[in-house]
């Protein structure tokens, strides 16, 4: 399939308004929900991807903790060495080590859940709230402490590389809701209510082969690929649960003029739509043409950190 580069500004920012509208999901679960679509996922449809669960196998979709500072990760993670074992504890000669963690909760080269009250529109975070309510002590509505039951459900990878035939998708490369559906033809799975949505550039692939760049915008940096902002009616229409690309899902430079980041502010303010950022799905690419199918369930388990705009995590499809 030849590229498909997308324009910068293809979408207006009142047709965006317009979209941010249409598919608001506030109220819906009720005006103190923190959960979002999230409610999509109920005891029968984790009952039912655990039923997808055949061969015990388990594949990661996170990527290695990254603590090499670089033109994508500007704040590396610093992880030092607090106890030694060279300083017994007792004279029985048992002795510990231990060590450090501290790292941003959001960023390219970490994999990350973002939490509700992380992208406000117009002053308002998802179910109307005021953006407000987060200050400089962290926020609890809407933190990533909500989700502290675990994110559990089926999961489907559309693998748009794949389904292009190449590698990796290019920077500024946009996939579109048609594509998704002719994804989903030729892969033979359909997306529903309460489902995963894995979604596959090859980003991380072209990074390992390539090396780290910058993915602000042109032309101080190369942008990313990612989804077409016409993607998000689709997913409220099909009411799916949560989004887990790699990258951040987000096609850099953006489809909406004067919009940076128009897909996390739709899905994340506007529905209520629990997203991950910074996925690397090498492996999971490798078990799904292994196994020869593309649905599995999905274990994701945030931190229970009161708060906090969201938090590193190690999401597991297993199969």
């Amino acid at each position: 399939m030849t590229r498909q580069l997308t324009p910068a500004a293809p979408v207006s920012l009142a047709a965006f308004d317009k979209m941010f509208e249409s598919i608001k999901n506030w109220g819906k679960w009720g005006e103190d929900d923190e959960l979002g679509t999230l409610n999509y996922i109920t005891p029968a449809k984790i009952a039912a991807a655990a039923a997808l669960v055949r061969k015990g196998r388990s594949v990661s979709m996170a990527i290695p903790i990254n603590k090499q500072a670089g033109p994508d990760n500007p704040n590396p993670a610093v992880h030092l060495m607090s106890l030694m074992h060279d300083i017994p504890i007792s004279k029985s000669g048992l002795s510990f080590g231990m060590c450090y963690l501290a790292m941003a909760s959001h960023g390219d080269c970490h994999t990350h859940v973002d939490a509700l009250n992380h992208v406000a529109y117009k002053g308002k975070l998802y179910n109307g709230k005021p953006a407000e309510l987060l200050t400089s002590r962290g926020s609890d509505w809407g933190s990533i402490a909500a989700y502290y039951h675990g994110i559990v459900g089926r999961g489907v990878l559309l693998d748009a590389a794949r389904h292009r035939k190449v590698d990796w998708l290019e920077p500024g490369e946009a996939v579109t809701r048609a594509e998704l559906e002719a994804i989903e033809k030729e892969q033979g799975v359909r997306l529903g209510e309460g489902d995963i949505l894995v979604f596959r550039t090859g980003h991380h692939k072209r990074r390992l082969a390539l090396g780290p760049w910058s993915n602000d915008y042109p032309p101080a940096g190369q942008g990313k690929a990612g989804l077409h902002v016409d993607t998000i009616p689709w997913m409220h229409e099909r009411k799916i649960a949560a989004f887990l690309p790699d990258g951040d899902g987000e096609t850099v430079p953006s489809n909406v003029e004067d919009m940076p980041y128009p897909i996390h502010a739709l899905q994340l303010t506007s529905m209520g739509m629990l997203v991950s950022d910074s996925l690397q799905l090498e492996e999971l690419h490798q078990a799904c043409e292994e196994e020869k199918r593309w649905e599995f369930m999905v274990v994701g388990l945030p931190l229970r950190l009161p708060g906090a705009t969201g938090c590193p995590w190690n999401p597991i499809a297993l199969f």
